[in-house]
């Protein structure tokens, strides 16, 4: 039996028009990177576990908006890709927010299956060594 006969078929996004732009007044929002990208931090919308990070346009935000599915700009391969047609491991979106300053986007999501390409269901899953402090008393005059 083939891999791909084992794969969910992709939800039916909602149809857009082939006109649609990114709301205006998001858009105006958006502080954007000088290669007109945004950050966005995903992560599973009822534990809060942190998945992976990724970049968005404004016509991947868009499409990430309007069809209830995460769509990315992959930097690497220089096109749109929406998480999931490939693996089957899609991302239905409950939510996304907008960072004060404009520059990150946090969209929370039901993740279905692993996240990273790697199996791993976090793509943050190696952890660094680090001194690890404690928060000082505020009795100590240490600062917070």
């Amino acid at each position: 039996m083939a891999d791909t006969e084992n794969r969910p078929t992709p939800p039916e996004p909602s149809p857009q028009p082939p006109s649609a732009a990114l709301d205006p007044r998001i858009a105006a929002q958006l502080t954007r990177g000088p290669d007109g990208l945004v950050a966005a931090v995903v992560r599973q919308h009822d534990t809060g576990e942190v998945l992976m990070l990724a970049w968005m346009d404004d016509e991947a935000l868009r499409r990430t908006l309007t069809t209830g599915l995460a769509t990315y700009w992959s930097r690497s391969r220089g096109e749109y890709w929406v998480k999931g047609n490939t693996s089957g491991h899609y991302q239905h979106v409950k939510s996304v927010a907008l960072d004060c300053d404009g520059d990150a986007l946090l969209v929370s999501v039901d993740q279905v299956g692993p996240a990273c390409h790697t199996g791993a269901r976090s793509c943050f899953a190696t952890e660094l060594p680090t001194t690890v402090g404690r928060r000082p008393s505020p009795t100590n005059g240490a600062p917070r």
